[in-house]
């Protein structure tokens, strides 16, 4: 009777529990999903498996607007489509705030205590502020680089490619954008010292986004080697940087910028934090333009009737300009059908596949609460290739873009939107028109492998490197 009375009594307050945490639910309605398995949650599925597919596929199962998971340690909200899209851009600072993950957090904070974890409130928060403040990345200003992108884009072409059968795309395009961000950011203009620092932010870039495991042999302990190497290297360029601007050198660069920036109480930036700040920017405008790059050569080399295009686009602006004259802000206004196409390249292989933000306070949407203190993940994987916004999605076709084919609002957002659009927006336009300018007037060419694996999902990664079979014109 007694043991009846036990299980009675078990079985009555598992009922109750369970009634309550429905009822709970009920009574916040909490947006569908998983949490997952306890403590990594849904991390691994997160990072081993397609990104767009680990979105599409609980789009499917929940909902199509928002979902619940647990990813990189956080409870995440995933709001998708359009009107995901517009109602994160329109409340930024309302209900978000900018989060980094963790890993991130980890391998760019490395001059903060324990006791200090976030930066003094009088400090710029992240690199976006620095950018936005001296206007470094407004069109005034990137016209003067314009030059420095075309010399730089021609003496790598002809460094790497001159006088070769077969290269790979991929090495290059990561070359030759470092070298842009190193000498736009910094005023580095050193190839032999970029050139060593590739690797390096390759490991970075994928260590952004993994499981925080720093033993030897793991993604995240290469990511916290290389971040340790450019750190190095930076702490180098910061004093000789200082000995140049003591001896009354110009200079009109970010990283002079920080250096010579106070906060409300006339303290300097430390070198340390400088350090973390540049090698964020350097990221940030290497992996995503050496990204597009990379495959905009691999669809241009396989849709010769767009090579056709863009080349006669080009060689218009090219006949215009006068031995010796560089590349100008009217040339890049010239440049929409090769705009075209880097969108179109863009939309099949995002750069950038998402961001998270901090809820700031409980909010709700399309039905669902999603409380204070969540993330929510924002990517662009929910419409970038779904039939409803873009005809054929898996077709290569920067005709889209043309008159009459215009998306609808916030379908196509690969540079977000909002008060946080990417300030490297035009950076990244400048450098990627600057490219395709250069590379087409010198070389047409041929795609070796069309079938070629593609590795990674955060910074996906032609498994050979892009082989293509060259012809000098």
């Amino acid at each position: 009777m007694e043991v009846f009375a036990l299980a009675l009594f078990i079985i009555t307050f598992a009922i109750t529990i369970f009634g309550f945490s429905r009822w709970a639910d009920r009574d916040t309605k909490l947006p569908p999903g998983s949490f997952g398995l306890p403590v990594i949650g849904e991390t691994i599925q997160f990072l081993f498996g397609k990104p767009e597919k680990f979105v599409g596929d609980r789009m499917k199962k929940y909902s199509p607007n928002i979902f619940k998971t647990k990813i990189l340690g956080e409870k995440t909200a995933v709001i998708c489509g359009p009107n995901g899209h517009k109602f994160l851009f329109s409340n930024e600072q309302k209900y978000f705030a900018a989060f980094r993950p963790h890993p991130i957090q980890y391998i760019f904070r490395s001059y903060q205590t324990k006791a200090a974890a976030t930066p003094p409130p009088e400090l710029p928060r992240d690199e976006t502020k620095v950018l936005r403040q001296p206007g470094f990345l407004k069109p005034e200003a990137l016209i003067r680089f314009l030059g420095k992108m075309d010399t730089v884009t021609q003496q790598q072409l002809q460094a790497h490619w001159e006088g070769k059968d077969v290269v790979k795309a991929f090495p290059l395009a990561k070359t030759v954008t470092l070298a842009l961000a190193c000498h736009f950011f910094m005023g580095m203009d050193n190839p032999e010292r970029i050139a060593r620092l590739v690797q390096h932010f390759d490991d970075i870039t994928v260590g952004m986004h993994s499981i925080m495991l720093n033993i030897p042999g793991t993604i995240f302990h290469r990511a916290n080697k290389a971040a340790a190497a450019i750190r190095t290297e930076l702490m180098s360029v910061i004093k000789e940087k200082k000995d140049a601007m003591a001896s009354g050198a110009k200079m009109q660069d970010i990283l002079s910028h920080m250096i010579v920036i106070t906060d409300p109480s006339g303290k300097f930036m430390p070198e340390a934090e400088i350090a973390d700040k540049v090698m964020g920017l350097l990221v940030a405008g290497y992996s995503t333009v050496a990204t597009t790059i990379t495959f905009l050569m691999k669809y241009v080399g396989l849709n010769p009737d767009v090579y056709e295009m863009i080349r006669a686009e080009q060689m218009e602006i090219a006949a215009s300009k006068k031995a010796g004259e560089f590349l100008e802000w009217e040339d890049m206004k010239k440049m929409r059908y090769s705009w075209n196409v880097i969108c179109e390249t863009m939309r099949l292989v995002p750069p950038l596949q998402g961001t998270f933000r901090e809820v700031l306070t409980e909010f709700t949407y399309a039905g669902y609460t999603v409380p204070k203190g969540w993330k929510v993940y924002w990517t662009v994987s929910t419409t970038n290739m779904n039939p409803e916004y873009f005809r054929d999605p898996q077709k290569f076709d920067p005709s889209r873009y043309e008159n009459g084919e215009a998306q609808a609002p916030y379908t196509y957002v690969p540079f977000g939107g909002g008060p946080r659009t990417c300030p490297g927006k035009e950076y990244a336009r400048l450098a990627i028109l600057s490219f395709v300018h250069n590379v087409v007037k010198y070389y047409k060419w041929e795609v070796m492998d069309p079938l070629e694996k593609v590795n990674g999902d955060m910074m996906p990664t032609p498994e050979k490197g892009l082989p293509i079979r060259l012809h000098r014109l």
